[in-house]
């Protein structure tokens, strides 16, 4: 089985203590966000094919991945950087220092082990279509040679981002747009065009109207990039999380609402302050990650 850490929360940012007990346990305990049930995933080598790490900040984890290295685990970190101002990313670290890291991780365990996510593509009063190309520029311009690929979304409306934003507009005086699909289009080939030119391919999670032209299908967790860092190959199936998720079937041990990252446009958390509560109250001794 192929371990995904988290796409519920940033395990490597905030809980990699409670990671590094659970894995020299050999276990940990997992709730169903939707009925509550708890059941155990092994995390012993032996059960084992791969790690998926999805974080913003994988400085404090980096011992955590020294780690799962010497077991002998292949491991992917699905690394989000995306530059925005402070009004809709609040409290994640600088992008320079989150491309710093990623290049340490490539430059230690190769440049398999590192994805980069520009994800998702939020427009604003904030950021405009032109700010994203320039924006996405410079980044991979810093990530160029280390990373080989990048992973983008469009914003996606769920009713709790919807809220959320509503919330920062009126706060920080700003405004959001769901824009046209001529738009999105656009803004999609001129990022896949400055991902080309600085040696990355360029894919988008779970909107395959937005594949073709040299745009592929993301799998963000890709049993066959394990397989490749591994050296050896992963029986698993193509099971995606939603409808058109291009992954491979994983198993998560995050929990929602536990990141304190403050993102306004987060489809895992539905309020920044209780997330915050949860990780000040985390014990990184329990068996589960927040309860």
């Amino acid at each position: 089985m192929i371990i995904s850490a988290s796409y519920r929360t940033d395990i490597p940012a905030f809980y990699g203590e409670w990671f590094l007990r659970r894995l020299n346990a050999g276990f940990c305990k997992v709730v169903n966000p939707y009925n509550g049930i708890v059941y155990d995933v092994s995390l012993r080598s032996s059960d084992v094919d791969g790690f998926v790490f999805w974080t913003r900040n994988a400085q404090p984890f980096l011992p955590a991945l020294r780690e799962v290295a010497r077991r002998g685990d292949p491991f992917v970190v699905q690394y989000t950087i995306t530059g925005y101002p402070r009004e809709l990313d609040t409290r994640v670290i600088d992008a320079g220092v989150a491309i710093e890291t990623a290049r340490r991780i490539a430059g230690e365990y190769g440049s398999h082990a590192v994805v980069w996510r520009y994800d998702p593509v939020l427009i604003s009063s904030l950021t405009l279509p032109q700010f994203h190309i320039a924006n996405f520029e410079r980044i991979a311009r810093g990530l160029a040679g280390d990373v080989n690929e990048v992973v983008i979304s469009l914003a996606q409306i769920y009713r709790k981002t919807e809220r959320n934003l509503n919330r920062a507009a009126r706060e920080a005086d700003l405004t959001w747009q769901d824009p046209s699909i001529e738009v999105k289009h656009g803004l999609v080939r001129e990022l896949s065009r400055c991902a080309a030119a600085n040696g990355m391919d360029l894919t988008v999670c779970s909107q395959p109207e937005f594949t073709g032209e040299g745009i592929g299908e993301a799998r963000c967790v890709d049993a066959e990039r394990l397989s490749r860092i591994g050296g050896r190959p992963i029986t698993a199936k193509l099971k995606g999380n939603r409808p058109a998720c291009g992954c491979y079937e994983s198993r998560d041990i995050g929990d929602y609402d536990t990141c304190p990252h403050g993102c306004v446009y987060c489809y895992a958390v539905r309020d920044r302050e209780a997330a915050l509560r949860a990780w000040k109250a985390h014990d990184p001794g329990s068996e589960t990650l927040a309860r």
